[in-house]
């Protein structure tokens, strides 16, 4: 892949207080254009053709990139006499996009392995696929659902249907498309990507969805600009990056962040703690990432479906979603070994590598992120989560809340009241390295 469309059109109204004179794209973010930031993360991962659909001030940014040379990359222009929304230009611009390519929008400032993000897209056999990300405010952001395979099955733009439950899979404003997706995109005709053609692609195509850490974020207004050169300054962008190795919490579900009525197998039925959202959000405002790791025998008992599962945990991220905290991740294991329960699903009861004591899915995770283990930690409520967490290599504790205070034969490193205790506890740690 060595194309990428950016678009670069914006008027950057809600910015005008602080600079009214040059595009969104061309704000200063720490003395360096925004765009700036994107044409070198492109010229790092190889890319070398850049077309820019502009229209707002464009000579601005024309007379600063000129034809890219001094960048080291091609830089092509489409200049959009009226503005036709994210879609329009792209599909302007048809006849040069003969391989798959990337989309970005103008307004993101982003640190991100963009080869991580070619070689998924690659792997799915995918027509397109979006970048998501959790976020701390899922409520107002474009989401999507999808399957145990990572493809997409819904898109909800904003506003959302009441009662929605969800996944805090929020579109990152970032694509990969094969040329195919052209096909599907009206000419001359004013339309948006999240509004108007994502809500129906993928049941015509095969569209992926890319969850990653990373950093990407909007800064189309004053404050949102002044978080952004925060994290830059702080660090917080760069490390951000999966090339970097990423510290991780890792959590038991039953006990830990919900209450432990035994084999939950209906939403209804789930309870959050009533501290576990607000314990959660301090390990996002620390820049671990929040990964789930539970058993869930329940599928294999035949007591729940794995579709039932799923709005169990859209349950908990909604719920942890409308609190400002969010998880990276969610790894189920769906196994049980031992058979004799009426009804059971003889597909799930075997011996896998997944199912806790074994380190499976924190191997998995820790593959996926790209996971120091050693600077990670497990927080479990038995000791079946003690032992993974220390056969994966992480930091354990465990808590006093559902099944711990029960006899227990797996020492913890730690052993505290709840989790609000725990993350006191990492945080203690984390504010002396």
């Amino acid at each position: 892949m060595k194309t990428a469309v950016i678009l670069a059109g914006g008027k950057g109204t809600r910015l005008a207080e602080i600079r009214s004179d040059v595009p969104k794209p061309m704000m200063p973010v720490l003395g360096k254009p925004l765009l700036a930031y994107q044409i070198d993360l492109l010229k790092a991962h190889g890319f070398t053709k850049v077309w820019l659909i502009v229209n707002h001030l464009y000579e601005h940014i024309e007379a600063y990139f000129a034809n890219g040379e001094n960048f080291g990359i091609e830089i092509n222009y489409y200049i959009e006499q009226q503005p036709l929304g994210t879609v329009g230009g792209v599909k302007a611009i048809e006849q040069h996009l003969q391989e798959p390519f990337l989309v970005l929008y103008g307004d993101v400032l982003m640190d991100m392995d963009l080869n991580r993000l070619i070689t998924f897209h690659k792997n799915k056999n995918a027509d397109a696929t979006l970048v998501v990300h959790p976020n701390d405010h899922p409520y107002d952001s474009d989401l999507l659902a999808v399957d145990g395979e990572d493809r997409v099955t819904a898109f909800y733009a904003k506003p959302h249907p009441e009662g929605l439950r969800y996944r805090n899979l929020v579109n990152a404003a970032a694509y990969v498309f094969n040329p195919v997706v052209l096909e599907h995109l009206a000419p001359g005709v004013k339309a948006d990507f999240g509004k108007d053609i994502f809500p129906t692609l993928h049941s015509k195509l095969p569209v992926y969805a890319y969850n990653t850490p990373e950093y990407l974020k909007d800064m189309g207004t004053p404050d949102r600009l002044e978080k952004v050169e925060e994290a830059l300054k702080s660090g917080k962008v760069a490390a951000r990056n999966l090339n970097n190795m990423q510290r991780c919490v890792f959590l038991d579900r039953d006990g830990v962040i919900n209450i432990d009525t035994d084999l939950i197998d209906r939403p209804e039925d789930l309870e959050l703690y009533p501290y576990a959202a607000s314990s959660i959000r301090r390990l996002n405002k620390m820049g671990f990432l929040v990964v789930v790791v539970t058993n869930q025998s329940v599928i294999a008992r035949g007591l729940c479906t794995i579709a039932t599962l799923d709005e169990i945990h859209k349950k908990m991220e909604t719920e942890l979603g409308q609190e400002g905290a969010f998880v990276e991740a969610i790894y189920f294991c769906p196994h049980h070994p031992h058979g004799g329960y009426e009804g059971e699903i003889k597909a799930y009861k075997v011996e896998c590598s997944c199912r806790k004591p074994k380190p499976g899915m924190l191997l998995e995770a820790a593959d996926r992120f790209n996971i120091d283990l050693k600077q990670s930690y497990l927080v479990g409520d038995s000791p079946r989560d003690i032992e993974a967490g220390a056969r994966a290599g992480v930091e354990t504790i465990r808590v006093k809340t559902g099944h711990g205070l029960k006899p227990h034969t797996e020492q913890p490193m730690h052993y505290v009241a709840d989790l609000v205790a725990a993350v006191d506890l990492i945080e203690d740690q984390f504010l002396k390295r």
